[in-house]
């Protein structure tokens, strides 16, 4: 049941992760003001990436492959390329993905230009969206 909630729910971090970015870089490149509606664009892209995590915790310490890490051992789960991808490089890229997005928010309310926090935002927010894509278990996704 978590699983399938994370994978839901991972529809609409991608959903808001990829407006925030497009924004960021339409704001960037138009030279727009950075307005109340992209900070609450920001900012529920950084709530939900959070959510996303929470869930994501849960869904990893009650999964099977983590059981089965746990049996097998770390040699094991290194040795095997779909075991290691679930176990270490999906959550591994995703908490660093995350904290992307937590330093970007951070770093743009500092910003005293709004080209500054387009820039910001566009930067952290776009490197964690390539890193969330390379990393999601896509042949899983599409067989649920």
């Amino acid at each position: 049941m978590t699983k399938m909630i994370h994978s839901y729910w991972a529809y609409i971090v991608l959903i808001i992760l990829i407006v925030a970015v497009v924004n960021a870089i339409m704001g960037l490149t138009s030279k727009k003001e950075f307005s109340d509606k992209s900070l609450r664009i920001s900012l529920f892209t950084l709530i939900a990436a959070h959510i996303q995590l929470l869930i994501g915790f849960v869904a990893f310490y009650t999964s099977t492959y983590y059981e089965m890490m746990r049996t097998v051992g770390m040699g094991e789960v290194m040795k095997n390329s779909d075991l290691r991808k679930m176990l270490i490089e999906h959550p591994l890229v995703g908490i660093i993905a995350i904290t992307l997005i937590t330093i970007g928010f951070s770093k743009h309310k500092k910003k005293t230009t709004d080209v500054a926090k387009y820039k910001t935002i566009a930067a952290f927010y776009g490197i964690a969206l390539l890193l969330i894509l390379s990393r999601i278990p896509w042949s899983q996704w599409f067989s649920n």
